[in-house]
């Protein structure tokens, strides 16, 4: 058995100061105030020292960790992860590659989920293949431009099946409504999301039957429709906002580059804390600094020099959301914990609470990971 003691507990809307948490088998047996805690004999004890003791961090869209491709190097990006205090995440394949690429990818990192560090890989974030390639990668030369047809599709769902946690599209490409069908069928709980899209809010709100819920890196990589040329037109980003079953995932970086803080301010408040989520979206590229972005070290920029995902692990993001909306810690763990578990339906994690995996992290004011727990193990 393990009990932390002495710590600021973290729950969604309060905080718990001088607490304890007991740990047995890898999951919450108790927790509560110090000294109303029986802790038994023989049980190993840290003192948190007043640190804050929260749930693990929920990474629902990274492509990377550190220097590492999860489709390449799983495990290594995995670690780079947990070192940083995400105890549970979704790989993330990406629509540039080529079925059979995408193939080996979901493959290769199936069969590290179940490899040492790779346990904390719960699944799959599948960013590929139907999406708007203006608003992506390699543009001209993508590989999924042609038609929706189930002879290109139907090999990758019964490869993903229902490791596939969320499946990304873009409602506005032709026949999209056969491939969902296709995909619900296969992975009833399946949650889609609206990424890389034009779609104006009748083409997405057509799909929430069937489970779009979700937007990806919300008011990035997205388009605007106008009806007339001077006036602003209602599209993804409209839609998102104003349907209020819609999660919008954000990345957070230092500067705002991603997302504005005035922005993300205004998101907070339209959405509400209960639908923000924060994403890493972390990608390797090396290509080069564009002018006016000097000195940005948690962004990436692609051989174009376009903004490419980020160098983020959610410890930093969380930390980065605090100073730009002034939200709380508790408020930090609940959109990078609490809110990603309950939109995969993971029941046992994403809080302090009796029973739920013991996947804890302790950090400081600034977010800083001091100590990482995984399934009641101590990892640093």
């Amino acid at each position: 058995m393990l009990a932390i003691t002495n710590a600021m507990l973290i729950f969604p809307e309060y905080m718990m100061e001088n607490g304890t948490v007991l740990i047995k088998n890898g999951k919450i047996l108790d927790y509560g105030y110090t000294g109303k805690i029986s802790i038994p004999d023989g049980c190993r004890v840290i003192d948190a020292g007043g640190k804050y003791l929260g749930p693990g961090l929920i990474d629902i869209h990274t492509h990377a960790g550190g220097d590492y491709w999860f489709y390449e190097e799983p495990l290594k990006a995995a670690r780079a992860h947990l070192m940083h205090g995400t105890t549970s995440l979704l790989p993330t394949v990406y629509f540039n590659a080529t079925r059979e690429q995408l193939l080996e990818q979901i493959e290769h990192i199936k069969e590290n989920s179940k490899k040492e560090e790779g346990r904390i890989i719960r699944g799959l974030y599948m960013e590929a293949p139907y999406l708007n390639p203006k608003f992506g990668a390699d543009r001209e030369n993508n590989p999924w431009k042609k038609p929706v047809d189930p002879k290109d599709y139907m090999e990758l769902i019964e490869a993903a099946g229902d490791f596939a946690k969320v499946w990304c599209l873009a409602p506005e490409r032709e026949n999209i409504e056969t491939f969902v069908k296709d995909v619900k069928t296969a992975i009833p709980d399946i949650v889609f999301s609206v990424a890389h899209s034009e779609a104006s809010p009748y083409e997405i709100e057509r799909l929430m039957p069937y489970g779009l819920k979700l937007a990806t890196h919300h008011t990035n990589a997205t388009g605007d429709l106008q009806k007339y040329p001077e006036c602003r037109g209602v599209s993804v980003d409209e839609t998102v906002n104003y349907n209020d079953e819609i999660y919008a995932e954000l990345i957070c970086d230092r500067r705002g580059i991603h997302v504005d803080p005035y922005m993300l301010r205004m998101v907070l408040k339209i959405k509400g804390k209960n639908k923000i989520i924060l994403i890493s979206d972390a990608c390797v590229f090396d290509g080069p600094v564009p002018e006016g972005y000097e000195g940005v070290t948690d962004i990436n920029f692609d051989h174009q020099g376009e903004i490419a995902g980020s160098k983020l692990t959610l410890d930093v993001a969380c930390y980065n959301m605090m100073l730009h909306t002034g939200s709380s810690l508790c408020d930090v763990f609940k959109f990078a914990s609490t809110n990603p578990a309950k939109l995969l339906g993971f029941n046992t994690k994403g809080r302090i609470e009796k029973g739920f995996d013991a996947d804890l992290i302790l950090v400081d004011d600034k977010m800083s990971v001091n100590l990482v727990i995984l399934q009641g193990e101590i990892i640093q």
